[in-house]
């Protein structure tokens, strides 16, 4: 069976409309960006087609046994009343966009008749990234949707939708999350990771497993460890501050310079939290110059080097009482 963990009550409430006979044919899978949406569209395609076409999974949860013949179709990419959409992969590049041609490719499985079941189901991995051709593409199909026909569309901006698309489905909202699971998914994801690993990568994930694991294997303990001293200590000297902007300058380094530059308006944002009046008022300044220094340092090509310095500057000024 597919696990996954935290949208248990998302689950619940898919299978009940699957169960009724009446399921809309459309869905905005829409929560934050990581937090399992697309898992659980996959495990949802794989567990309907499977009770449609038999033999019944049966339970509560989203998957099939791994022995289920319909799992080894779909996992084999053979399944006939399947289809995932997402952004095409050549040599080694990812396309930005879900072309319009991909969208008309689906014509095949919806003009012909299901082969296996009642059931065909299309992914759409993420529906954020349809070019506008095949949005409107699309949206012609969810007008006149084929029967039997179900469309999961994960979303992590369903703002950014057609409003037309949106009118036509219906929406599952996902939240981030919790503690408790993102360490289970952490340490299912890589048993190799220690406990101080895991608190780092929880914080930094603020409820999203695909966030934190874009961290892994890049020492975010050292990183944290900087910023809390500097936080409470300062840097006077500048010595602290020299040392890292000369480590993460590095060209080898760039996969960690790029994750300090997402922490540390982060790490500011935690710091603010626990801060009141003007206190409160210095750390939410830092926090906006953080976190607009940060967001143009690659864009721009700033130098490495006096980035870090100036962010870690940022850090540093929390520890001044004034």
């Amino acid at each position: 069976m597919t696990t996954v963990l935290g949208h248990d009550a998302q689950a619940r409430s898919m299978m009940a409309a699957a169960s009724s006979g009446r399921m809309h044919h459309g869905w905005i899978l829409a929560g934050p960006r990581g937090v399992g949406k697309g898992l659980f569209a996959r495990a949802l395609a794989m567990r309907l087609l499977a009770d449609a076409a038999g033999p019944a999974v049966g339970g509560e949860g989203l998957g099939a046994p791994d022995n289920h013949p319909i799992r080894k179709l779909i996992e084999a990419s053979a399944h006939p009343d399947y289809a995932e959409l997402a952004p095409l992969e050549k040599d080694g590049v990812t396309a930005r966009n879900i072309s319009v041609d991909q969208v008309r490719g689906l014509q095949r499985l919806i003009q012909s008749a299901p082969s296996l079941s009642s059931r065909r189901i299309v992914v759409i991995d993420s529906a954020d990234d349809l070019e506008r051709g095949a949005a409107n593409a699309l949206l012609k199909t969810l007008e006149e949707p084929p029967a039997d026909m179900l469309f999961l569309l994960v979303s992590h901006a369903p703002g950014r939708l057609l409003p037309t698309i949106r009118s036509r489905c219906r929406t599952l909202r996902f939240d981030a999350l919790d503690e408790g699971a993102m360490r289970v998914i952490l340490k299912r994801t890589d048993d190799s990771l220690s406990p101080r690993e895991i608190d780092a990568l929880v914080r930094a994930g603020q409820g999203s497993p695909g966030q934190a694991l874009r961290y892994a294997g890049l020492n975010l303990t050292e990183i944290e460890d900087i910023l809390a001293t500097l936080s409470a200590e300062g840097d006077p000297d500048n010595r602290r501050r020299l040392a890292l902007a000369k480590s993460l300058a590095l060209k080898s380094a760039k996969p960690r310079y790029e994750a300090f530059l997402e922490r540390v308006p982060a790490f500011i944002a935690q710091a603010a939290r626990g801060r009141t009046g003007p206190a409160l008022g210095k750390a939410l300044d830092h926090w906006e110059k953080a976190r607009h220094l940060a967001g143009g340092a690659v864009i721009l090509s700033l130098e490495p080097s006096a980035v870090v310095f100036e962010l870690a500057g940022h850090v540093a000024a929390l520890a001044s009482p004034d």
